[in-house]
């Protein structure tokens, strides 16, 4: 099993871990993204409280909430061990910086990561660690009292702190997608000239696309709610 070890701690394997990771988190954007723009319905907050009650009490979303808390962990601590892997080698500086093909985003995936992360503190403090942990009002539909997670969001977003936040966190998730999404594939030796531009392309559709969907929901609360 040693080889396993081994490979998995190599610069390969440790790639192979952020691919995997990635495009396993790239999924689970789009799901949550789906789920939370029931908050633009016009109801009170009924479908998105029910919403997330069924997201914190059925048992199979439960189970498969471990499985993305540990892809988190893992791509986290993955991004970190490369970032710092490449930041000791000159000779890896030197191509990038010299490497007039290589974007902003891919040049800095580090700095990127680590703003994300912060943002990522920030949201789980604010919303799931309040839902879980903190008091919050309870309201019926339909003879069953859910949490009133609706209300903390409607308040969150008055304050412009947190929409100046997370727009800005949505930027930098985009510019991250937009690397990660196509670096991924290439990682995983799906690179092919016929389906690299299709790649490339959804790549970029998905990083514009996704992080406006979560940008607009901060912005109309602010100013439309």
């Amino acid at each position: 099993m040693s080889w396993i070890t081994n490979f998995l701690t190599s610069s390969i394997g440790r790639k192979l871990i952020m691919s995997l990771t990635g495009l396993f988190l790239i999924q689970f954007l789009l799901v949550h993204l789906i789920g939370n723009l029931q908050l633009l319905v016009d109801d009170g907050g009924e479908k998105f409280n029910l919403y997330a009650q069924f997201m914190t009490t059925n048992p199979i979303i439960k189970a498969t909430s471990i499985l993305l808390y540990s892809g988190i962990v893992l791509h986290i601590i993955q991004g970190l061990l490369i970032w710092k892997q490449n930041s000791g080698s000159r000779n890896t500086r030197y191509a990038v910086s010299k490497n007039p093909n290589v974007d902003f985003a891919s040049k800095n995936m580090g700095w990127l990561g680590t703003i994300i992360l912060v943002f990522l503190i920030l949201h789980l403090w604010q919303f799931w660690f309040k839902m879980k942990f903190g008091t919050m009002d309870m309201i019926p539909y339909e003879g069953v009292e859910v949490k009133n997670l609706y209300a903390l969001v409607a308040a969150t977003f008055k304050n412009p702190f947190y929409v100046i936040a997370y727009v800005i966190g949505m930027i930098v998730v985009g510019l991250h997608l937009k690397h990660g999404f196509q670096s991924s594939f290439q990682t995983l030796g799906l690179n092919h000239k016929k389906y690299t531009p299709l790649i490339k392309g959804l790549g970029s559709i998905y990083s514009i696309l996704v992080p406006l969907g979560f940008a607009i929901i901060p912005i109309y609360f602010y100013f439309f709610r």
